[in-house]
């Protein structure tokens, strides 16, 4: 059980680790691999009080060190789904579940663009987890679409179970030498549909059906990360202390909404730590 879970890995996911480690909280932040966030691609950085021309690689890698030093823990991969549970929330990483007693949203502003047809479908023959539900789809034929090159690699253990894979990209990336049962197309979805032979994906070219679809992003719609959480458009209104509408979840940096800076980014990280303490303080 973790005092606190960090969803992103950040100027303000690491800000809030830094600061929930100082307070004494069990702490975990949870991020993709390969940082896909445009501090992490910055060639420089001039407004960041003390560390000036910096790149933002070399900042995030200052920031990271330092939260590793103070005894935070980082695992890497999505933050699939945060579900409450007796008080604090079950948290699935990938394919792997946590409990936390607190939850600070800290993933940037990146939000998926959701095919038609997609969100209703997800759990009917639409999955995003291929270790979670791969082995339901053994000898059967699916397809796979993937923004990223790790949804490649799920896409070999989606090869060794189906009886046949139709690779799509939702965006360019390398997706390397595919399994001999992997057909890579070069279609562009656009749809998703349930009919009585599975599901029907509809592209810019055609249409295909398949007994389950995966799909691999680098992130995922805030709808469906938490279903209770009130939006603002993209963005995730908060209160001064950072809090969401649900109790013992608070949101920091840019998923909050503008000015997208890593100054405002960390300030609230450090701010969504310390409620997250006091939360936790107040609850025994």
């Amino acid at each position: 059980m973790y005092d606190i879970v960090i969803v992103g890995n950040g100027p303000a996911a690491l800000s809030c680790a830094i600061t929930a480690r100082m307070r004494g909280l069990n702490t975990l932040f949870a991020g993709p691999l390969h940082n896909a966030g445009w501090l992490a691609r910055a060639e420089r950085i001039d407004n960041y009080p003390g560390l000036p021309e910096v790149s933002g690689a070399a900042l995030l890698a200052t920031f990271k060190a330092q939260a590793l030093a103070l005894g935070a823990q980082e695992r890497h991969g999505l933050v699939r789904q945060i579900i409450p549970n007796d008080g604090g929330f079950m948290v699935l990483i990938e394919s792997d579940v946590v409990e936390t007693r607190t939850v600070v949203l800290a993933m940037g502003a990146a939000r998926p663009q959701l095919l038609s047809g997609e969100e209703e479908l997800v759990g009917m023959g639409v999955s995003y987890c291929a270790t979670c539900d791969g082995m339901l789809y053994r000898g059967k034929r699916i397809a796979a679409l993937s923004a990223t090159a790790e949804g490649a690699e799920e896409t070999h253990f989606l090869a060794s179970v189906a009886a046949g894979v139709d690779y799509y990209s939702l965006k360019s990336h390398d997706t390397g030498a595919m399994p001999a049962n992997v057909t890579v197309s070069h279609e562009q979805p656009a749809s998703l549909q349930r009919v009585p032979e599975g599901i029907r994906l509809t592209t810019r070219q055609g249409e295909h059906t398949y007994d389950g679809v995966f799909i691999f992003r680098s992130a995922v719609a805030l709808g469906m990360l938490l279903a209770e959480l009130e939006t603002e458009g993209s963005f995730i209104p908060v209160d001064r202390g950072m809090r969401t509408n649900v109790p013992g979840v608070f949101a920091a940096g840019d998923v909050t909404g503008k000015p997208l800076q890593v100054a405002k980014a960390v300030g609230e990280g450090n701010i969504a730590a310390l409620s997250a303490a006091d939360s936790i303080g107040r609850r025994g």
